[in-house]
């Protein structure tokens, strides 16, 4: 999710002048993908652009874009740097990073509450920032309504630098599209290991619902990706979800969990669906779900036990972050796949 226009909006609204940095190209190895950002305010960092030397330079080079130039200036407001990762540096990495710096004030408040509208909605956007002459002036970005659906994938490969060829010389255009790629949780059961879950899930590019019959049951939590569905029927959440979901089941109930694998299974539209539970219920959920009439290729996409292999501790918190570490597996899995399915989208400079 692209919290850091969140973020942003909040630093502005408060009057803050505040420097946006994107990972704008990237060639060879590097610590993170082109379209990763980092905020830096005069007193606090916000994000990261993969730690290190690199983001140490980084930031140095955006407080003295704040510090040298007075808020309400017209001096520059957008400045590119080409940061080698070699020995210099003291990084292994190897490759080259193009940094973009954008220096940005009350003034960019209105495109910036524009942009997170429409992300909230759902809806993606495209970015414009010119550098060069054309940067500073306070003009120099523009966003667009952008018709398009990206995997989570392809939308952070989908920032790049262009030379304009109608502007000056030394114009460079960074061009973006920002695509809400936020996948679906549907978590059933707000015990320990729900509870372990749902605190790590909050962390990720993704919108939990977090179902349970017991009210009293979910903790103290809240975040803006987080729904707690109090659901007497609980299976009518199975039904009500959206296509592509991804389904981890772990109810106080072996009865409740199977009725919700009947429902799972019989949609067959999810991305992922998760039972917790040993080999031992594994058999018997099979032996039950075959005598309803689902077939061996229906509960092959069953996955139990969840969690990835190899790790054996019953711990809660252990749990949570083998089942992420498994459903960020499937995400990935799935972008590849729907990448070599359908064509990439490319933007024209």
């Amino acid at each position: 999710m692209h919290h850091w226009l969140n973020q942003l909006k909040q630093l502005l609204a408060h009057g803050d002048a505040v420097v946006l940095v994107t990972v704008a190209r990237v060639k060879g190895s590097a610590p993170r993908n082109a379209g990763t950002k980092m905020l830096v305010a005069r007193q606090q960092t916000y994000y990261t652009i993969g730690g290190g030397h690199l983001e140490w330079q980084a930031i140095d080079l955006a407080r003295r874009l704040l510090t040298e130039t007075p808020a309400d200036a017209s001096g520059p407001r957008r400045h590119l740097e080409r940061i080698p990762l070699g020995p210099s540096l003291g990084q292994c990495c190897g490759g080259v990073v193009t940094l973009a710096f954008e220096r940005l004030t009350l003034a960019d408040l209105g495109w910036v509450a524009a942009l997170q509208k429409r992300h909230d909605a759902g809806l993606a956007s495209m970015r414009r920032v010119w550098f060069g002459a054309a940067g500073n002036s306070p003009t120099a970005v523009q966003w667009l309504e952008a018709e398009v659906d990206l995997s989570p994938q392809e939308s952070e490969q989908n920032c790049r630098l262009l030379h304009h060829p109608a502007a000056d010389s030394d114009a460079v255009v960074l061009s973006e599209t920002l695509v809400p790629d936020r996948f679906h949780v549907v978590l059933f059961g707000a015990g320990h290991v729900g509870a372990a879950l749902v605190r790590v899930l909050l962390n990720l590019r993704c919108t939990v619902q977090w179902v349970d019959q017991r009210d009293a049951q979910f903790p103290a939590i809240a975040a803006a990706n987080l729904t707690l569905d109090a659901n007497d029927i609980p299976e009518s959440a199975v039904d009500e979800a959206p296509p592509g979901s991804y389904f981890l089941v772990m109810t106080h109930s072996h009865a409740l969990d199977q009725v919700l694998c009947e429902h799972i299974l019989r949609r067959g539209d999810y991305a992922f669906f998760g039972l917790i539970g040993s080999k031992t219920k594994r058999h018997q959920f099979e032996h039950r779900l075959l005598a309803k009439g689902f077939s061996c290729n229906d509960l092959e996409r069953m996955v139990c036990p969840i969690g990835v292999a190899g790790i054996h501790d019953k711990a809660p918190e252990t749990i949570a972050i083998s089942v992420v570490a498994q459903l960020l597996q499937q995400v990935e899995d799935n972008a590849n796949a729907a990448q070599h399915a359908e064509p990439n989208l490319v933007l024209a400079g």
